[in-house]
């Protein structure tokens, strides 16, 4: 199972589970380059889609840290952002996957423990070798 998950205005999205992995990657490299890399996104959309958001919200999510080579961190009102915004997401998933469970009659898991799992036996099968 998987959700799609936002926030938008009349404008359109300002927020989801894309500019959250950003601010996490931000917060975990101390860097927008480092995080854009490791999510494969340009540089230049990334910094577009935390400006939209700023915009919108009328605060900073981040900040330079000292020199300009010194990287971004998370502003207070951008922590707590990803923090809520995960936590919501968190709960509706689990309500979802709860409702889910009761309605159908397959077997019904979370996108990534699906996935690990159907990786996991694809790795079975190659290693059992087939003829």
């Amino acid at each position: 199972m998987r959700l799609h998950l936002w926030l938008e205005t009349e404008e359109g999205l300002f927020f989801g589970i894309g500019r959250a992995q950003l601010l996490a990657k931000i917060d975990e490299h101390g860097s927008l380059k480092k995080a854009t890399d490791d999510l494969g996104i340009s540089y230049r959309a990334a910094w577009g889609k935390l400006k939209k958001t700023e915009k919108v919200l009328g605060t900073k999510l981040i900040t330079r840290c000292g020199h300009k080579r010194d990287g971004y961190e998370l502003t207070e009102f951008g922590r707590t952002l990803l923090d809520n915004f995960n936590a919501w997401f968190t709960e509706i998933e689990n309500i979802a996957l709860a409702r889910a469970q009761n309605l159908f009659t397959w077997p019904i898991a979370r996108f990534d423990e699906s996935a690990s799992r159907q990786h996991s036996e694809e790795r079975t099968e190659t290693a059992g070798g087939t003829n």
